[in-house]
């Protein structure tokens, strides 16, 4: 993918494939590799990718920014428009998302992608990117909510798609990473778009992942993760096979845009600065904000830059209101608003009717703020990762995503991260459950990395913290902003001007702003050894193995996962996972081997073509229950020590 070209529509893409022959269509895949390190020449709106001596592809994209017609990319060769040069330019560019410009009421800030998420600038700390994950996904309350739709039957059309969606996908996983080039994916597009004309958004949505993170494995790109494609697959497969069944959930057909609903008068406060440095090319500053009655919002200025627009970012003009208030003022004041709109993940529009006066900031000690802390962080944590299997991955990730706010004292160090216990709010003696914090993000551009490096030395250390769930990790904590514990003297001193609290991402904490080390020397915690670490039921438990074999699936296909079948499970994987409790976890993975290595023969006992469709089915089968038991994995490690007995 070259990020200078303009975004292709996928059907766009699709079109330039198919009009390929089969000879060139074998020589695609080299040529995308090829023309995508090419230079660009930008001419206004217009890009020029010289190909060759006699060969010249011109893409004019709409006003949107996107290749969204194919009469807008011409080549200047004999072959044309059937000719390799613009099929592989084409299959340079990046994905055009089919929301981008559908945002009319808000500020002009594209939706953000899950592989665009706050804190996945870098390998170190990546989100789990592609289930959907916006940058501004702090939930909203009622005021932004659609409401409830009618489950109404698919049409044959809609059935139709969600099989050809479910085909396409299984013969992806069939190929693997290495087979699953620019053919496979443009049938995979092909199928997205019949399943966008059909009305099935969500299922669309999940086909668009899948390709971003196959170009992504393909590429080697730095933000890529296995565990992030496995999950997107996942997720299209299951989408589609409960369409085919004639599931008329609405959740499972999914909605068309960003819709920015009225949300009234609202009274919010801030509470702190996300600085987003992105994978694919965005950067900026997400506020969080909550409401009076608890309920989350942000304002956010995301557009295409690097880390240094991400800093600048901070002290922005916020495009709300009057205009006369930064994103720095804002997390540590407030807004007044009339007229407000509101989209389904929480995000402020700023259209043209909406009214804001700035408010003078509160302390996290009192009003809505301090409600953030009252409530048991295991009681927090069930709420955002309870989720339905069939529920739609955007609202899921919201709800994971949401902030969260506790009192904990640190305990010390290990590895790249953190260890704290968390205070009972009103009980700052009894003793809570054992929580990894780890930076959000760790760009050198950004503070994380040095704040954690100054509380990383201050074992004993009182603190409220706000930050975000990490649902793939044990007890883990991504803290966004700290401040002072009340009435604790072993706690920050932080400046009038901060307003109690410190952005983890921006302000950078000094030596003056902890406590004199006598203080901390009689708060240090007693040195107890292992026994501090807390425990990780995910590395300990051979759910390893099943997690394995269905990664191997992804990555390298079906004759991959075959060869556990042939040599006879000479790993003991299945007898490990039998010992350690998790039978359904053996009989899965056994099943799995085995349909892989199926073959069919015909009446002359000639081998034939492994049927997809059962493989794809044990592989769902297999990976929906690998990501329950981890999530119920995850969720016991938030509970203090001793509340199950």
């Amino acid at each position: 993918m070259n990020a200078e070209l303009p975004p292709a529509a996928p059907d766009v893409v699709a079109a330039a494939v198919e009009g390929l022959t089969t000879r060139l269509r074998k020589k695609l895949d080299a040529a995308i590799e090829s023309y995508a390190a090419l230079p660009v020449v930008v001419d206004c709106t217009v890009r020029r990718v010289r190909c060759g001596e006699d060969a010249e592809v011109v893409l004019t994209p709409g006003p949107s920014g996107s290749v969204t017609d194919p009469d807008q990319v011409v080549c200047s060769c004999l072959l044309s428009p059937r000719c390799l040069h613009r099929a592989a330019v084409l299959g340079a560019c990046p994905l055009a998302d089919p929301e981008a410009g559908a945002d009319t009421e808000g500020d002009g800030t594209p939706p953000v992608d899950a592989d665009t998420a706050p804190g996945t600038a870098d390998t170190a700390a990546p989100a789990a990117s592609s289930t959907a994950a916006a940058a501004v996904s702090s939930t909203a309350g009622a005021a932004a909510e659609p409401e409830p739709e009618q489950a109404l039957p698919l049409t044959d059309a809609q059935l139709a798609a969600a099989s050809g969606l479910w085909a396409a996908a299984a013969a992806l996983l069939t190929a693997g990473v290495p087979a699953a080039g620019a053919v496979p994916q443009a049938e995979l597009l092909r199928a997205a778009h019949t399943a966008r004309l059909a009305g099935l958004h969500r299922a669309e949505a999940a086909a668009l992942r899948v390709v971003r993170g196959l170009r992504g494995a393909r590429a080697r790109h730095d933000g890529h993760r296995l565990a992030d494609l496995v999950a997107q697959v996942r997720e299209l497969l299951l989408t589609t096979a409960l369409l085919a069944a004639g599931g008329p959930e609405p959740a499972l057909i999914g909605t068309a845009r960003r819709a920015y609903r009225p949300g009234g008068s609202l009274r919010v406060h801030g509470v702190c600065r996300e600085p987003v440095i992105a994978t694919t090319g965005y950067s900026g500053v997400v506020t969080h904000l909550v409401s009076e009655d608890g309920r989350w919002f942000s304002v956010a200025d995301v557009k295409p830059g690097g880390p240094a627009r991400a800093q600048g970012a901070a002290t922005a003009t916020v495009a709300l209101g009057s205009g006369n208030l930064d994103h720095a003022q804002l997390s540590r004041g407030g807004l007044l608003i009339s007229g407000a709109t509101v989209s389904s993940d929480g995000r402020l529009g700023s259209g043209k009717g909406v009214r804001a006066t700035p408010l003078t900031g509160g302390s996290w000690t009192s009003g809505p703020l301090a409600a953030l802390f009252a409530r048991p962080l295991a009681e927090a944590v069930a709420e955002r990762l309870t989720v339905a299997p069939d529920t739609d991955p955007e609202q899921a990730e919201r709800a994971a995503r949401e902030l969260v706010g506790c009192d904990l004292v640190l305990v010390g160090a290990v590895g790249d991260h953190l260890i704290a216990r968390e205070l009972p709010s009103g009980r700052p003696d009894t003793e809570g459950a054992l929580v990894r914090l780890v930076p959000s993000s760790g760009h050198p551009a950004l503070a994380h990395t040095a704040n954690f490096r100054r509380l990383a030395s201050r074992p004993g250390l009182r603190l409220r913290v706000v930050g975000r769930l990490d649902p793939d990790r044990a007890a883990t904590l991504r803290p966004l902003a700290v401040a002072p514990l009340p009435g604790a003297e072993a706690t920050l001193r932080l400046p009038a001007e901060w307003r109690d609290r410190a952005d983890l991402g921006y302000d950078r904490l000094e030596g003056a702003h902890f406590p004199p080390p006598e203080v901390m020397t009689a708060a240090a915690p007693a040195a107890n050894g292992p026994g501090e670490i807390p425990p990780d039921p995910l590395a300990e438990a051979p759910l390893w193995r099943l997690r394995r074999l269905i990664e191997v699936a992804v990555s390298g296909g079906r004759r991959a996962v075959a060869e556990p079948a042939r040599d006879g499970d000479l790993r003991g994987d299945g007898a490990a996972l039998r010992r350690g409790g998790f039978h359904t976890a053996a009989d899965l993975a056994a099943g799995l081997t085995a349909e892989a290595d199926r073959r069919t023969r015909d009446v002359f006992g000639r081998t034939g073509g492994a049927d997809p469709d059962r493989y794809a089915r044990a592989w769902l089968a297999a990976a929906v229950y690998l990501a329950g038991v981890e999530r119920a994995l995850v969720q016991a490690t938030w509970q203090p020590a001793g509340a199950g007995s």
